[in-house]
């Protein structure tokens, strides 16, 4: 039977599939660092770039400010991060990390390399497989 409607032929049902296993991996690990696989996602960007506006932030994330700003309130209560209003522009709320938010970053070494093992991926898999995860998702959006 080479019915289109099987979930096995489904894209959306394999990426859910692997988003909810990857997920499960990195729980253990960021249950240790004391935060979310959310929270992990904003302070990545964080490391990357200290002191976004929340819209920049939701930009690089793909997220709305409804859905970042409870998530920015939590990160904040560890301590984490700060949020203050530019004095620039009181529209924009200016997002930074804290001494803890940069120490959590040498704490948080380990994650990539441990997720990398569990998928049992090569590095050109890896890259590979970033690649069309990131043209797809790029054609999505555009769709």
């Amino acid at each position: 039977m080479n019915d289109a409607l099987t979930l096995d032929k489904q894209l959306c049902f394999a990426l859910y599939s692997a988003s909810r296993a990857t997920t499960a991996v990195y729980r253990p690990l960021l249950d240790d660092l004391g935060i979310t696989y959310p929270q992990y996602l904003v302070m990545l960007v964080l490391w990357e770039r200290d002191e976004l506006s929340v819209s920049e932030l939701g930009d690089r994330l793909g997220l709305d400010s409804g859905t970042l700003s409870p998530l920015l309130k939590r990160i904040e209560a560890l301590s984490l991060v700060t949020r203050e209003r530019s004095p620039g522009d009181e529209r924009r709320v200016d997002i930074r990390l804290t001494e803890a938010g940069r120490a959590l970053r040498s704490a948080a070494a380990h994650v990539p390399e441990c997720i990398f093992t569990a998928t049992g991926l090569t590095e050109n898999e890896a890259t590979t497989l970033i690649a069309l995860v990131r043209k797809t998702t790029a054609s999505l959006r555009t769709a």
